[in-house]
């Protein structure tokens, strides 16, 4: 019995160096380092505006899907992104954005500019696609999005979801054709419900297991092999060259290297 006791813990203190290492000190860092950013005090004075950073619809006439992230509003953003999608049927004037946010309905249809900024923070393509494959998968998106579960009032949860990021993963998933990685710092992009529950991933390219989006993993071709710890991220991606830590999200060293 006492060898019993010694083993389970010397498990628990290599269990909590473990977390140490990887969950709270990246995430200690990224909080020092984000908020000697600085950040609007209020929804009112944030910054909402386009960045023309999304291909005009009036000269490209390409089918487009879209998918940003940036970082979110406040204190929110030292963990985590806010994800959206958005789309242009060929030939099209304008494109259309779906976001969730946490009032009233949660899905919202251009609420913002397409490539607006995020609570001042410039947003990123996550994911772009064109032509044909745009064209093909844009009836998919929107049946998804009418679909999507929590669309009722009520049916936000700003952690561990289903939030802003759980609503893309959902149509990442529904569509498995986009091949969507999701950042690593979407946190809520791995709640796929109440309870233990298994999915494919996002991308599409593998599958995971999740418990009510706060412990589960994760492994698939573009997402590599991820672990979760109450919503964030650690893992390695052999493709990107990478590896995942909260706060950071994805450090890949072949991205460093191209420049």
């Amino acid at each position: 019995m006492g060898q019993l006791i010694t083993t389970a813990w010397r498990g628990l203190k290599v269990a909590t160096v473990l977390v140490m290492l990887t969950v709270l000190i990246p995430t200690a860092a990224a909080a020092a380092y984000f908020y000697a950013q600085g950040w609007p005090r209020s929804w009112n004075s944030a910054d909402w505006s386009s960045t023309n950073t999304a291909p005009d619809p009036r000269s490209d006439t390409d089918a487009i899907i879209q998918v940003y992230a940036a970082r979110a509003g406040r204190w929110k953003g030292v963990f985590a992104v806010h994800t959206w999608i958005a789309v242009k049927p060929q030939n099209a004037r304008a494109f259309t954005r779906y976001d969730v946010v946490g009032w009233g309905r949660p899905v919202r249809r251009n609420g913002w500019p397409v490539d607006g900024r995020w609570y001042s923070n410039a947003p990123r393509v996550v994911l772009e696609l064109r032509g044909e494959d745009a064209e093909r998968l844009i009836p998919e998106i929107e049946a998804a999005v009418a679909r999507y579960p929590y669309n009722v009032r009520g049916g936000y949860g700003v952690w561990p979801g289903p939030n802003s990021n759980s609503f893309i993963a959902w149509i990442g998933r529904q569509v498995p054709g986009l091949g969507l990685e999701m950042p690593a710092t979407a946190v809520g992009k791995d709640f796929i419900g109440a309870g233990p529950a298994w999915s494919q991933t996002p991308s599409g390219t593998g599958w995971q297991i999740s418990w009510g989006g706060y412990a589960g993993a994760a492994i698939g071709l573009k997402e590599g092999l991820e672990v979760h710890v109450l919503g964030t991220t650690i893992g390695i991606d052999p493709q990107d060259l990478g590896i995942k830590l909260p706060g950071f999200g994805l450090l890949s060293f072949r991205r460093l290297w191209a420049g």
